[in-house]
């Protein structure tokens, strides 16, 4: 995995793992995870298009 995918769903995981416990029950958490994990997929070539974009 590059280092951009690494860090990126690293501080991804991180914020999730902060606001789990406020999340409510397991069901809840799982599907806000589920629904972050694909925004944050979404997100990562726009991101990486925009860190590699020449100036």
């Amino acid at each position: 995995m590059d280092p951009i995918s690494l860090t990126f769903y690293a501080v991804v995981c991180a914020c999730l793992s902060w606001a789990a416990p406020v999340l409510g029950g397991i069901l809840p958490r799982l599907a806000i995870g589920a629904v972050v994990g694909m925004v944050a997929a979404t997100l990562l070539p726009i991101l990486r298009g925009l860190l590699s974009a020449p100036y």
